[in-house]
């Protein structure tokens, strides 16, 4: 079926079910930003294919709502379809609750598949909608149209993540959560966050793309663990595993008939569980943050050390694919798109040691199409690449190390106009001043943000995405809960926290621009001016990789900042260049030349 026809057939089956309203939100049952193929319901119907977006169709309307990221792929992917875009990032763009409120009459109702929502967001939603007369009924439409060619939920093995990588055992993480799960008056816990439950039980999978995670539930309780599981997953190395660790399993659909035969005090985190696992339990429960988010978030000494093994391949990799892309992609007229650099990165990034795979699909933006914040070229649709112009590069990897994410901008050859050197130079001063404050211990992300783009807003210009998120350690490149936003997020900086440092510039139609690296939280030496006795805080900058510093305006620069420079390009050639060839040594020792004062 084509976009129109689905949701014709949509608004078929909303009438037969009396509502005036749908919506598919572009998640999974367990609140995950990656997801499984079986759960891609907004691109099914819709064709857009970013990872954040959520379709509302009415009898007369159809909208997809998402953010400043997506603004432009949307805007292109949905052509022909019937479905406008709404930006929701916009100050003056509704919420999807308004929107419906402001369409819908007084009686009407709205449906949603309670699989697809947590507990929290449901709540609100229900409540939201009552004081306007709208009813909120729980129903999954999308199961009886999506009957062809729908992805079956992946059932390949899932696998032991050692100890010597994770850095704590199964044994100690559980009796840890289990004193949590008392300590809020509960005897058990039900998790439906994979990346929670892969770093509980130390195990990893290939269930979604770039995400080592495996498609499972577990109700963690005193005296048992279960994982809900479908039994394909389990073959005979994992069973002795898993029955090493003491944990039980069953099939993944038995996980709502056990929390209903559970009558004890359940635990659970209302922004991630579901609705429809939260209307399973059948005892009494206690909604509270998961103490497994805020334990993960804080990585041990094994996962840091990881960390900088992965960045160390990443970097070998980065100067292999920047060496070959400056000497010999272009010569004798090779013809290069951004398709073909992503897969010579790909090829770079495979000979690292511990590579399992890319932890998101890399962006290669060149030109207009850097602009594009999440763009994703396809083989079948991508630009072609000319030794000219500007080339954003996002991407990272999975290593059993760990998990590493980077952009980098360059310039691939012509004249630099003056504008693309101010736009580099303010991006890079608010990196680099990110990266190197201290901060008194207490002090939350969104606090920091503006660091980043102090230097844009007063040439008035910003970005609309996130500074900095969190990254999980061979998990998700995105967690928390910390972030560096603008947004107002209760999560202090502590040490052992890792968040990426990115802020950006994007021309529409010309060229987009944006510096990373991943930090990781540590205390901050004690300074001779010090008056008190409070803690500070600081960066360890964890990815090795130089900048283009011809791209860089030097009338814009202070003293301070090229020394930052300088010393960051020391310490990047010295842990890169032992692990080089002779010649791919001297390129990256050029590459990190002193910057002369």
């Amino acid at each position: 079926m084509t976009v129109k026809e689905k949701i014709a057939a949509l608004r078929g089956l909303m009438q037969e079910h009396g509502l005036a309203a749908y919506i598919v939100p572009g998640t999974d049952p367990h609140a995950s930003e990656y997801m499984a193929a079986h759960w891609m319901e907004t691109t099914w119907l819709s064709g857009f294919k970013g990872e954040a977006g959520t379709v509302v169709v009415t009898m007369h309307e159809a909208k997809l709502f998402t953010d400043s990221r997506y603004y432009l792929q949307a805007g292109i992917e949905l052509q022909g379809t019937g479905i406008d875009l709404m930006r929701a990032s916009d100050i003056d763009c509704p919420s999807i609750n308004d929107w419906l409120k402001s369409v819908l009459k007084e009686g009407e109702k709205v449906g949603v598949n309670p699989e697809m929502f947590s507990v929290n967001g449901y709540s609100e939603m229900k409540a939201e909608f009552g004081e306007s007369g709208l009813g909120l009924v729980s129903v999954d439409l999308i199961r009886p149209l999506w009957t062809e060619g729908r992805p079956a939920i992946p059932q390949s093995p899932l696998y032991e993540y050692e100890e010597r990588f994770a850095g704590e055992s199964v044994a100690s993480k559980l009796q840890r959560i289990r004193q949590k799960i008392a300590a809020k008056k509960a005897d058990a816990m039900v998790i439906s966050a994979l990346d929670e439950i892969a770093w509980l039980l130390n195990i990893r999978g290939c269930d979604i793309e770039f995400n080592p995670q495996v498609i499972s539930y577990v109700v963690l309780e005193q005296d048992k663990c279960t994982l809900f599981v479908l039994p394909e997953k389990i073959d005979a190395k994992a069973a002795k595993y898993l029955a090493a660790q003491g944990v039980a399993t069953k099939n993944y659909e038995e996980v709502f008939s056990y929390l209903r035969d559970l009558k004890s005090v359940v635990l659970y985190d209302g922004a991630k569980v579901n609705e429809a696992l939260f209307e399973a339990i059948g005892g009494k429960s206690v909604n509270a943050q998961s103490p497994i988010l805020t334990d993960k978030a804080h990585k041990n000494a094994v996962e840091i050390e990881g960390e900088r093994k992965a960045m160390l391949q990443d970097s070998i990799a980065l100067t292999r694919f920047f060496k070959w892309l400056e000497e010999e992609a272009f010569r004798g007229c090779k013809k290069q798109t951004e398709w073909s650099l992503m897969e010579k990165l790909h090829e770079f990034r495979l000979k690292g040691e511990n590579f399992v795979e890319e932890c998101f699909g890399t962006i290669a933006g060149y030109k207009g199409n850097g602009a594009i914040v999440h763009y994703a070229a396809t083989q079948d649709n991508c630009a072609e690449v000319k030794p000219e112009g500007m080339l954003l590069l996002d991407s990272g990897g999975q290593y059993l190390d760990g998990t590493t994410d980077i952009t980098r901008t360059v310039w691939l050859g012509g004249t630099i106009p003056a504008q693309a050197k101010r736009d580099y130079t303010y991006v890079l001063k608010g990196h680099l001043m990110l990266g190197h404050i201290r901060w008194p211990r207490g002090t939350r992300g969104n606090q920091l943000d503006a660091l980043a783009k102090q230097y844009m807003w007063q040439a008035g210009i910003t970005f609309g995405h996130g500074t900095g998120h969190g990254v999980g350690h061979f998990l998700g490149c995105h967690e928390g809960p910390q972030n560096i936003r603008t947004d107002m997020n209760p999560t202090v900086l502590e040490a052992g926290h890792i968040c990426s440092n990115e802020p950006g510039i994007y021309r529409t139609g010309e060229w987009g621009i944006r510096t990373e690296n991943l930090v990781t939280v540590i205390p901050a030496p004690r300074t001779e001016a010090c008056t008190t006795d409070d803690e500070f805080l600081t960066w360890e900058t964890l990815t090795l990789c130089f900048y283009d510093t011809t791209l860089i305006d030097m009338s814009l620069m202070t003293k301070q900042e090229i020394e930052w420079i300088n010393a960051y390009h020391k310490k990047v050639y010295e842990l890169t260049a032992p692990h080089l060839t002779k010649d791919e040594a001297m390129w990256l020792q050029n590459k990190c030349k002193p910057i002369q004062l």
